[in-house]
């Protein structure tokens, strides 16, 4: 059986082969110790917080027997799945693959390690039936409690160059709900006055992710409000996100939701 959730104390085991699908948070409780990550060493010490989105690039893990670590791991898109689009998660997830630290107060690293422990004691109920909602919910409070420490790290960050500018305007451009109907990466490096190979490799080395990957993450939350009303029909959600057809449609649903529309549908309905 796949497992989404891990816990560990051992910290060089944060670059294991099955954690590449999954985002690691990792909080430093006593010593020190140092990693790579995207080509960058970084030396962490205690209440230092590691959030880690791509846990293949880290490498050259190194720390005395003094140090001592907790961390959470959980799959990346159920992760992604518990926020809406257009919260602090997207933009966050952005200055993270620039710097992965952030350091913590003894009170913020308390509640975290609350929410670690919390997550350790329920990973064993898998067998009950709203299991992957009851982790869902627990996540939700431990990315939560993230959030405002990163926010306070990045709110005097003030970025002048030039890719640092077309990130943010291509993040601003995704949260007036555009790609909606718009979800060419052609048409965004139009609006930015770019190319698209241009675009492209810059929302790349500056995110790690594609432009598709942005406007996707903008579009689904629209998709499923679409969906989530019974009042439209298939036909009708499909022209009014212009797509050209509806097995396009059809096809983009299943690889975004994992269900077809139809199906989709039929699991809102009460059992």
């Amino acid at each position: 059986m796949k497992t989404d959730f891990f816990f560990s104390t051992d910290f060089y085991g944060m670059n294991a082969k099955e954690l590449h699908n999954t985002c690691m948070h990792l909080l430093c409780t006593a010593g020190e110790g140092t990693f790579v990550f995207n080509k960058r060493c970084y030396h962490i010490m205690r209440n230092d917080l590691v959030v880690i989105l791509w846990p293949d690039r880290v490498s050259n893990l190194a720390a005395p027997e003094s140090m001592r670590v907790e961390w959470f791991a959980a799959d990346n898109n159920f992760l992604q799945s518990l926020l809406p689009s257009n919260n602090y998660g997207i933009g966050g997830s952005i200055t993270l693959n620039q710097n992965p630290v952030i350091k913590l107060t003894d009170e913020q690293a308390a509640h975290l390690l609350d929410d670690f422990h919390r997550l350790r004691a329920r990973m064993g109920d898998s067998h009950l039936q709203f299991y992957r909602e009851l982790m869902g919910s627990l996540c939700l409070t431990m990315m939560y409690d993230i959030f405002e420490p990163h926010a306070q790290r990045d709110v005097s960050d003030s970025h002048t160059e030039r890719t640092a500018y077309i990130v943010k305007q291509l993040m601003t451009l995704l949260s007036t709900g555009i790609s909606k109907t718009e979800r060419q990466v052609s048409y965004y490096a139009e609006r930015l006055i770019v190319s698209p190979k241009y675009l492209s490799a810059t929302i790349k080395r500056m995110t790690g992710n594609s432009v598709t990957y942005y406007i996707d993450r903008y579009t689904v939350p629209i998709l499923k409000r679409y969906l989530n009303d019974e009042r439209m029909s298939l036909t009708q959600i499909a022209e009014q996100m212009h797509f050209t057809s509806l097995p396009y449609f059809s096809r983009y649903c299943t690889k975004h939701l994992g269900q077809s529309p139809s199906e989709y549908r039929r699991s809102l309905q009460p059992k």
